[in-house]
């Protein structure tokens, strides 16, 4: 088991909340979001894009109304989704499971937080 440490919590949150880094030969995204660390490997298991280099946008919901017709689309903020470049795929960034399709899901790495560095480990 190795560890890698991939910067300090304060770089990590107060930027983009997102770092790429490569362990192992492997590229591996780190978020931050709401306040939780979550490392991937940034291969998408659909076709293997960059995955974690891709936008990190809330889940759209649509509010029906009650005679059944879609009244409005909004963002579900409780959600934050990583979206693949390549084709679209959408991740649940808590979960690593893809949205349409939970067969599919994002390699997860183990990260923690010590001593105000983050590492990732596996």
């Amino acid at each position: 088991m190795g560890e890698w440490k991939v910067g300090t919590e304060d770089e990590l949150r107060s930027g983009s909340g997102r770092r790429i880094v490569n362990i192992e030969g492997r590229e591996v995204g780190v978020f931050a979001i709401d306040g939780e660390l979550y490392a991937y490997e940034s291969r998408c298991p659909h076709q293997g894009g960059p995955v974690c280099r891709g936008m990190v946008t809330h889940r759209v919901e649509g509010v029906v109304g009650p005679d059944g017709a879609l009244v409005e689309e909004r963002y579900a903020s409780e959600t934050a989704n990583l979206v693949c470049p390549w084709h679209g795929f959408e991740f649940d960034l808590k979960s690593g499971e893809c949205v349409a399709d939970p067969r599919f899901r994002l390699r997860r790495y183990q990260v923690l937080a010590r001593d105000g560095d983050v590492y990732v480990t596996r």
